[in-house]
């Protein structure tokens, strides 16, 4: 008997389901190389199989699944040099942004980012690393509400598809949590001193440790990784 997926109201299915594949994408509960089944997931979440194609046709465009003619869809494996340009364009973004968020900031900013920093440690002390990763993406949201710039945060979340498996995968030894939450801290610092060549700093810090780790991390796990030439 199939059991109606408890959908929200407020976002068109398709969306909904597209979040919830990317999340499984990412953490790595669908493996590189999957074959993905209209039929198999539209009965998983009774629905009819036009939301799941358009969240299938989403995913592709993020560059997490490929989609082959008269073949199916598929699972990509990971493209360190997708990883790379992905990073290169996102910190080019986000230095804008932190820029004119450290002008923009007010003390009501400060605090929420300062309660979300505090989560972030508690997530980690418990080992919760899905809900240290959401946490992680709240605390680079806000900085696009800061400048009352959604659409900035829509673009970074598209960008970053590739590399957010990189970054589950290097959690637990290699970038853990409390590293990245030290630099989050600095990113903070450099907001509440209302200084953005500070902010920008530790920004570039925090963002290009992504190179060292896709590096490693591609070692540890060839077949999940592209041959990138």
């Amino acid at each position: 008997m199939t059991i109606a997926y408890p959908f929200a109201t407020s976002e068109p299915v398709n969306q909904q389901i597209y979040r919830l594949l990317r999340q499984e994408i990412v953490d790595c509960t669908i493996r590189p190389g999957t074959l993905l089944s209209e039929k198999e997931i539209s009965t998983r979440f009774n629905v009819s199989r036009q939301p799941v194609r358009e969240a299938f046709i989403k995913l592709s465009e993020t560059g997490l699944v490929q989609i082959l003619p008269q073949r199916g869809t598929f699972v990509m494996k990971i493209s360190a040099k997708r990883v790379s340009d992905g990073r290169f364009i996102r910190e080019a973004v986000e230095i804008a942004i932190i820029r004119r968020a450290a002008l923009a900031v007010t003390p009501e900013h400060l605090m929420q980012l300062k309660h979300n920093l505090h989560r972030q440690e508690l997530a980690a002390s418990n080992k919760r690393i899905k809900e240290f990763l959401e946490l992680d993406d709240e605390f680079h949201r806000t900085f696009t509400q800061i400048i009352d710039c959604p659409m900035a945060w829509e673009t970074i979340e598209t960008i970053k598809a590739t590399m957010d498996r990189v970054r589950f995968m290097s959690l637990a030894d290699v970038s853990p949590p409390e590293s990245l939450i030290e630099q989050h801290y600095k990113i903070y610092d450099g907001l509440e001193k209302r200084d953005p060549d500070a902010a920008e700093a530790a920004m570039k810090q925090h963002l290009g440790e992504m190179i060292s780790t896709v590096t490693t991390i591609s070692q540890r796990n060839t077949d999940w990784f592209e041959a990138d030439e």
